[in-house]
This record gives C-alpha cells, structure tokens and sequence, in this order.
C-alpha cells in the first residue's frame, strides 16, 4: 500500500515532539540573532570582523526562516512529507534534521542535479 499525502505517517507525540524542537531551535536562533544584532548596533570591529558578523545575520536570518517555513508546514499538516514525492519521511530522519524536505531518494537525486 501506497503511502497518500492525506495519510498521517507521524503519530501526534511524534509531531509534538517535532514542534517542541522546532520552536526550541526557533528560540535560540531568535535569541542569537538579537545579540548579533547588539553586536551590529555598537559597529566597533575591523573590516573583517564586520564582514563575518553580516555573513553571521545572513545565516541567522536564513535560520530563522526555514524554521519558521517548518513550523507553517507543521500547522497546514505537511511537514514531514517530502515536497517531491510525498512520501512520508521517517521520525528518526526528522528527529535528526528537523529542516529535512525530502526523503532519502528524492534528497539524493537532489544532491545529484
């Protein structure tokens, strides 16, 4: 049988546990973010340093985004489906890269192109 994009494949403890990290992540690079920012505020540093702590809010900012994307994608109920194929991907996967958007075969081929 056929996994659908309707089918739950996660449990609801599973997708708690997911979201709990989530937003864990989310807090942290939020926080993070506003330092670099305090940082970015003062404007004392080298040419060098200046440039690593805009390289530093850059990433930051990307962090944040694809955090919340997840997020958005675990309340519309399509998070931890491959954006591919749609098959479910694993818990462990997930547990491990909580960002992951594809399955194994599909990041795979991804990875190839």
């Amino acid at each position: 049988m056929t996994e659908t994009s309707h089918s739950p494949h996660l449990s609801s403890v599973q997708l708690q546990s997911l979201r709990q990290d989530l937003e864990e992540q989310l807090n942290r690079r939020t926080q993070h973010l506003r330092g670099l920012r305090a940082e970015a505020g003062v404007g004392s540093g080298s040419d060098g340093t200046w440039q690593e702590l805009l390289a530093s809010l850059a990433a930051a900012d990307r962090a944040i985004a694809e955090l919340t994307q997840a997020l958005d994608r675990l309340s519309a109920g399509s998070y931890g489906r491959c954006a591919h194929c749609a098959t479910g991907i694993p818990f462990e996967r997930l547990k491990i890269r909580p960002l992951a958007r594809y399955c194994i075969k599909c990041q795979r081929q991804h990875e190839a192109a």
